[in-house]
């Protein structure tokens, strides 16, 4: 993992907006797409259409997306699984006898979890690591929080070497993995990280403590946004409210 986390680093409009517009704007999109019925399926085409016009603006390759949406596969499969175990009236479809609310459960399932994770992923491709906290720290997220997740975002890639030196020094011992006898060491060594880790941070802070820290980290970005900017970052979001609310209140 690099220092970039899941960036995309080229330049764009929405590369620009303040990370604080766009967490916000994520979070009041997913609340309009979550609120809006399953049946409503001209609005989540809009939703979709409105996500790709973004991606685009964003430049994000296609592939990249595509990749990441790899993340919701285990939503795809229980989409798959729930017209055959749900119960109710029973439909016809390719010759297969599916349950009526089966289908449009899964159909909820992957159109609000597609849509969803679509969001997410402009979102971390388009922010680096360091302003996403920054972000959140504008937002008042508590302090303590913020801290703690700029460690975990820090350090991750810390542990995760040290997963991989953990993987090659049991394979240049002979370990092959695929028996259950060999669960005691992958055990083993999942304890010995953790262990690792744990005085990897007890060093850590008592470090910091020697350098003055107080338990408050040093403010991020006093950066704000400007109107224009939060009116450019949520107007994809203030549409998908408006479409929300039309469809709750024509009901169709």
């Amino acid at each position: 993992m690099n220092g970039d986390g899941l960036l995309v680093a080229v330049d764009s409009r929405v590369h620009r907006i303040p990370a604080q517009v766009k967490i916000v704007a994520l979070f009041v999109f997913v609340l309009a797409v979550v609120s809006t019925p399953a049946s409503a399926f001209w609005a989540f085409g809009l939703y979709a259409g409105m996500l790709v016009a973004a991606v685009v603006v964003a430049r994000l390759p296609g592939l990249v997306v595509s990749r990441r949406l790899a993340v919701e596969t285990p939503f795809i499969v229980f989409a798959l699984v729930l017209p055959f175990v749900a119960t109710g009236p029973r439909i016809d479809v390719l010759g297969l006898e599916l349950s009526q609310s089966g289908v449009l459960g899964a159909w909820n399932v992957l159109a609000k979890g597609t849509l969803g994770v679509v969001a997410a992923i402009l979102l971390s491709a388009t922010t680096a690591p360091r302003d996403l906290l920054a972000g959140l720290e504008r937002l008042r997220l508590p302090s303590t929080l913020v801290a703690i997740l700029s460690f975990m975002i820090r350090y991750l890639s810390v542990v995760s070497d040290d997963l991989q030196r953990m993987r090659i020094a049991r394979e240049s011992r002979g370990y092959t993995g695929g028996r259950a006898g060999h669960l005691k060491a992958v055990a083993g060594g999942v304890g010995a990280l953790f262990v690792r880790s744990f005085e990897r941070g007890e060093r850590v802070h008592l470090a910091m403590r020697s350098r003055g820290y107080t338990g408050r980290m040093p403010t991020l970005s006093d950066q704000g946004a400007t109107s224009a900017q939060w009116l450019e970052g949520l107007t994809i979001s203030l549409v998908a409210v408006l479409i929300a609310v039309a469809v709750r209140v024509s009901g169709l």
